[in-house]
């Protein structure tokens, strides 16, 4: 990132302005919700009001508690030594103390605006001169705040990666009823982003024969396709299917995203078969398709953390190495919000078809003219539909729209198709009735998604992408309205 584009990045992270008029400017949005005084005036009070966790004296040791921490006389040892000591106390503390830590850690941790301001105005006044190099040093030394250290101090002792990402995952409920914790939980994400790059990621291997609490891991996370018990975590883990993980040296024992891969001789259309603990293995040496068919982030506090790119790339080449007969790379993914969508966005769908579609449509429902309300009945028993329904073809067509063209303020509706594509996929085939389970149908009439993997042509894929292109086959361009 260029001293530029990190200047402007900063600054929109934090106004400068003098301590006074930002002081009194967070104390009027912080009283703004019902029963809130801002984190200066009950530091000042006595008495605490009804709505507040923490009286005004058990604050105000909170707040030395935590000042202590980073103490500048401190060193990094008896630092960390004094957060775990606050960790112990605030996993026994209540979800509504814990509220005010966070209060505090975003409110009275800042950094100092009047530095912030003379390092930007001596910054601003250096650009193009000698000067520039040093002018931008002092300006990035200006923005590091004490909340950064502090959040430093506690991933100092063994489990305090694991409490910042877990207090991270609470803070992020939070966030909309109170946007006083927004400075901390940008801080947060940011630490993280440096503290999880995927330079510091290992790739490793899940097996059966992988310690138990490791495979009980992949239970309790799997949140595509559930795992019902150990015979179908067996399944997953057969001759003929990979597991991998991507894991930090400071959580050794805790994959931060896996992926399920299926060996196959073609690409798969239904979830299924690949779900069923009786189906025979597939002949591995034979098999030149490798399906992702699940794609599992385990910790909530990582969000807005991107490695899904790096794992799925780091996955196809162990594959490649272990099994040089593969060729095609895909998915099989869900599609979570159509149904929803389109409930929403029917008769938009509707007006795209011709009139004398519309009237043969509307004849075969029994309604006449065809109304949005009568295409979305006829559509909740989509496995009965023949295979030349005209309902049946509209239905992937409006699936095609919402994988490929439906926005939302300029970015792809689905959450899989924007992830897949990000990562350089293309939007390959749709399946009817890929997912015939309650969930599968409630989601999205039962239909699935291939995504392909071309390692020759993600680059090429991700520049179309960003030229608002969307990469697609012609199966999927031919269903477009």
């Amino acid at each position: 990132m260029s001293a530029a584009d990190w200047f402007a990045r900063s600054l929109a992270l934090f106004a400068a302005a003098p301590e006074k008029a930002r002081t009194a400017a967070k104390d009027a949005a912080a009283t703004s919700g019902v029963g809130r005084r801002p984190v200066s005036e009950r530091l000042q009070a006595t008495l605490r009001r009804k709505p507040e966790a923490l009286s005004p004296r058990a604050l105000r040791r909170t707040l030395t508690e935590l000042q202590a921490i980073v103490e500048p006389q401190v060193s990094e040892v008896e630092g960390g030594r004094r957060a775990r000591v606050f960790a112990q106390w605030y996993g026994g503390a209540p979800i509504e103390q814990r509220q005010d830590v966070w209060l505090l850690m975003s409110d009275r941790f800042g950094p100092n605006a009047e530095k912030v301001a003379a390092a930007r105005g001596q910054y601003e006044a250096a650009i193009g001169t000698a000067d520039e190099g040093q002018a931008e040093i002092r300006l990035r030394r200006a923005f590091v705040s004490p909340r950064t250290r502090l959040l430093q101090r506690f991933s100092v002792f063994p489990e305090g990666m694991q409490f910042l990402v877990d207090m991270r995952a609470e803070l992020l409920s939070c966030l909309r009823s109170d946007k006083r914790l927004l400075a901390l939980d940008a801080e947060l994400e940011n630490l993280f982003a440096t503290w999880f790059d995927v330079a510091f990621l290992e790739l490793r291997r899940i097996s059966w024969d992988s310690p138990a609490s490791m495979v009980e891991k992949l239970i309790q996370y799997e949140a595509v396709h559930a795992i019902k018990g150990w015979a179908d975590v067996k399944n997953r883990l057969d001759s003929d299917r990979r597991c991998y993980g991507f894991f930090h040296p400071r959580l050794p024992d805790v994959p931060l995203i896996f992926v399920e891969v299926a060996l196959m001789d073609q690409m798969a259309a239904e979830i299924m078969p690949l779900l069923d603990e009786l189906a025979a293995p597939v002949a591995i040496k034979k098999a030149g398709t490798a399906i992702f068919y699940s794609i599992s982030n385990t910790q909530a506090g990582l969000r807005g953390v991107s490695f899904g790119d790096s794992l799925i790339k780091r996955v196809v080449e162990a594959l490649k190495e272990e099994f040089p007969r593969l060729r095609t790379f895909a998915t099989l993914s869900p599609m979570p919000g159509f149904r929803s969508w389109l409930g929403r966005n029917a008769a938009a769908m509707l007006e795209k078809l011709e009139a004398k579609d519309r009237a043969v449509m509307g004849h075969a429902i029994g309604v006449e003219p065809l109304t949005a309300a009568s295409f979305l009945s006829a559509a909740e028993d989509a496995l009965a539909l023949p295979g030349k329904s005209l309902i049946r073809l509209v239905l992937l067509k409006c699936a095609a729209h919402y994988l490929g063209r439906a926005l939302d303020e300029g970015r792809l509706v689905d959450p899989v198709a924007r992830f897949h594509l990000g990562n350089g996929a293309r939007i390959e085939r749709l399946n009817w009735a890929g997912d015939t389970s309650p969930k599968g149908l409630k989601q999205s009439y039962g239909l699935m998604v291939n995504y392909l993997y071309d390692p020759g042509r993600l680059d090429k894929h991700r520049t179309l992408l960003a030229q608002g292109k969307i990469p697609v086959s012609r199966s999927i361009g031919d269903l477009y309205f």
